[in-house]
């Protein structure tokens, strides 16, 4: 299980970041390091606030279901956890950095998590409540689980939404799955009583327990982490893998067509 380090406090460094909006989706232009930063640099914030990770799925998601949008444009970081969308937005003058939510969530584990500190978990089952509190006993979790399909369900979502706002947490990671993860962070911004960083990271506890593997570090750099994802779980998978592909090069050709279009 991975160990908790306790990084020596510092001051929160200051971080100058866009938005650009490419293939109909939200993305700041800030590394991983920089989105670190301004995520430790928000404690004592009153206001509660998130972070989403929008990848390939997210993205044609949201091209196909507009009343998603605020759910991403209103978000205090949106970072591309996408390497094909990151190589796309290189052939429209944009340098998408790749910051997954797997990445961002280890790093937030080793260097920003203090012993004592206090996190909420929205997580997809007991077993990963309970194996998050085994692996870091010096973090104070409080967790909750919401019924199957609560995307369906508006009693289990607004329980999310009502749990998270009730737990003075330092952050909530929501751990099950996209739109709904989104879904309640964006309805818990609007609430005067929640407070903290929430971060909508996918399967990213899983990883972070080894309960699912990674794909190799070289994987990743060539942006085959898809591959390594599909070959673990192809019956879950294939569809939504196999069903992205088109609407994302009509997507690409859609923007190159728009930027050409106000260029000429």
């Amino acid at each position: 299980m991975p160990a908790l380090d306790v990084p020596p406090a510092r001051a929160a460094a200051s971080v100058d970041r866009t938005r650009h909006y490419f293939l109909g989706a939200p993305f700041d232009d800030i590394a991983q390091d920089a989105a670190v930063d301004l995520v430790e640099g928000s404690q004592g914030q009153s206001k509660f606030r998130y972070v989403v990770t929008p990848n390939v799925d997210h993205v044609v998601r949201l091209n196909g279901d507009r009343l998603l949008a605020p759910y991403y444009d209103e978000a205090w970081m949106s970072l591309c956890d996408s390497k094909p969308i990151s190589t796309l937005s290189h052939a429209v003058s944009l340098d998408l950095p790749v910051v997954t939510g797997s990445d961002l969530t280890a790093r937030l584990f080793k260097t920003v998590i203090k012993l004592g500190d206090r996190i909420a978990l929205i997580a997809a089952n007991d077993e990963i409540a309970r194996d998050m509190a085994a692996a870091f006993p010096d973090v104070l979790f409080r967790s909750f689980v919401p019924p199957k399909n609560v995307l369906g369900d508006p009693a289990g979502l607004q329980a999310c939404v009502d749990f998270a706002a009730a737990e003075p947490a330092r952050f909530l990671f929501i751990a099950i799955g996209s739109p709904q993860s989104e879904k309640i962070a964006h309805a818990l911004a609007q609430r005067p009583d929640a407070c903290g960083v929430g971060l909508c990271i996918g399967a990213s506890l899983e990883f972070l327990l080894g309960a699912k593997k990674r794909a190799p570090v070289w994987m990743r750099k060539l942006g085959l982490e898809w591959v390594h994802r599909l070959a673990s779980d192809p019956k879950r998978l294939w569809r939504r893998y196999l069903f992205a592909v088109v609407p994302l090069l009509r997507l690409f050709a859609r923007e190159l067509a728009s930027r050409l279009g106000r260029a000429s």
